[in-house]
């Protein structure tokens, strides 16, 4: 029996985590087996109709539909099994359907799902698959026969599980629309071919995603050559004495906005790529593939077929972030330069204002010596006009002589009251 602990509060999360990791279990199946594998892409609004959709389908068989939050859902219907997953940018629905016929994609498991509900499912499609898993004693095993269920197209496959079971596709959309996977079971478990099954699935649906930046690094790559030429053309006109460095700095400016438009429009694109692709190398790895003589495996098509579009993508983003960084230090040393001839431009201002200031100075000290014997002539004046009346008045005096000696007299009491004004304004100044 259990003993009970009283233990702290549980995190409101605790079991919800725990059980992430069961969150996603495989199918348990039933061999041998069909399934029909649907991807669509959906925007946010689509994915709270698709969850309504789902919904009713289960209404329509007396199933308890996934709760609200519940990003994946597996059930038994009537006359097949559905896996539904919800992802961040699509959704997976899986219909299995147990037994095969001796052609193995002649009825796919899809033909058991009410077509009526089919024709509303919302979304794009991007992956649509049938997969059949078959055991090896129902079929002629050679790359002829097989060769025969993809059109007579060049097969691709691998031993995979530890060879309990063989996995062949050719990698293309059938005339009805769908793509192919055929896996031959020599010692497949019930649940390993579950396992199996969801990692072809998402080889396929992984590499389709991944394959959504490539169309837009092809259309991106002229514009990085065109931004590169722009830039070269911006640092060789730096080198020129002629050029204004304003104007430099204003297509400088306007090229780092571009580029960092294309960055920041397509950077989720371009890392959900790099995302996409390590998870079909991971699923590749899960597979744990043994070669079939005479054919490619899935690992071998992948890196020659996949790699070369994924490091277009990997390259074109790398490209825009170095020449991003290669515009801000350009535009780091061109505002410098700015800053440097704006400075100097400010220094020569300040010299002509120094310049103006001692001349005013001069100036001013010039009006202040004008000044001084003005002020003394007129006090002279006022001094003999005073004289000549007390001599009428019939004091002895001598107004010419009153007037010449006071000149000295009235000319140093004024000069002195100038300077003692300098001193009160340097003062008033330096407080």
């Amino acid at each position: 029996m259990a003993t009970l602990f009283p233990l702290p509060e549980n995190h409101e999360q605790r079991f919800t985590l725990h059980n992430e990791v069961h969150a996603r279990a495989s199918v348990i199946l039933e061999l041998p087996i069909r399934c029909t594998h649907l991807a669509l892409l959906l925007t946010h609004e689509e994915k709270e109709q698709a969850r309504i959709h789902l919904s009713l389908l289960c209404d329509r068989f007396a199933i308890a539909p996934p709760n609200k939050e519940a990003d994946h859902f597996s059930a038994v219907f009537d006359s097949f099994q559905l896996r539904w997953e919800q992802h961040a940018e699509f959704i997976c629905y899986t219909f299995y359907v147990s037994n095969t016929l001796k052609d193995p994609f002649d009825a796919p498991a899809l033909e058991q799902v009410p077509v009526d509900w089919l024709a509303k499912l919302p979304g794009k499609m991007m992956v649509s698959i049938h997969a059949t898993i078959m055991p090896v004693s129902e079929i002629t095993f050679n790359l002829e026969t097989i060769s025969t269920f993809f059109s007579n197209n060049p097969v691709v496959g691998a031993e995979v599980s530890g060879g309990a079971a063989q996995a062949f596709t050719d990698f293309r959309i059938h005339v009805d629309g769908f793509s192919r996977f055929l896996i031959i079971d020599h010692n497949l478990k019930t649940q390993q071919a579950g396992r199996l099954l969801q990692r072809l699935f998402e080889i396929e649906v992984y590499r389709v995603m991944a394959l959504l930046a490539f169309p837009i690094a092809k259309r991106l790559n002229p514009k990085v050559n065109q931004g590169d030429q722009r830039l070269l053309a911006i640092t060789e006109a730096m080198s020129q004495d002629d050029r204004d460095d304003s104007l430099l700095l204003d297509e400088l400016t306007t090229l780092a906005a571009e580029v960092e438009n294309h960055i920041s429009t397509n950077h989720f694109r371009f890392g959900a790529a790099s995302a996409y692709y390590k998870l079909v190398g991971q699923r590749i790895d899960d597979l744990r593939e043994n070669r079939i003589q005479g054919i490619q495996t899935i690992g071998e098509f992948m890196k020659r077929r996949l790699e070369p579009a994924i490091n277009t993508c990997q390259m074109t983003d790398n490209r825009f972030a170095r020449l991003s960084k290669r515009i801000s230090n350009t535009s780091q040393l061109l505002r410098t330069r700015v800053d440097m001839s704006i400075e100097r431009q400010n220094q020569a201002l300040l010299t002509s204002m120094n310049l103006r200031a001692k001349m005013q100075l001069r100036l001013q000290e010039t009006v202040e010596g004008v000044s001084i014997v003005a002020i003394t002539t007129y006090v002279v004046s006022l001094i003999g006009s005073m004289s000549i009346a007390l001599e009428k008045i019939g004091w002895k005096i001598d107004p010419e002589v009153v007037s010449g000696f006071s000149i000295p007299l009235v000319l140093l009491m004024v000069a002195m009251g100038v300077r003692r004004i300098h001193k009160m304004i340097q003062k008033e100044e330096q407080a």
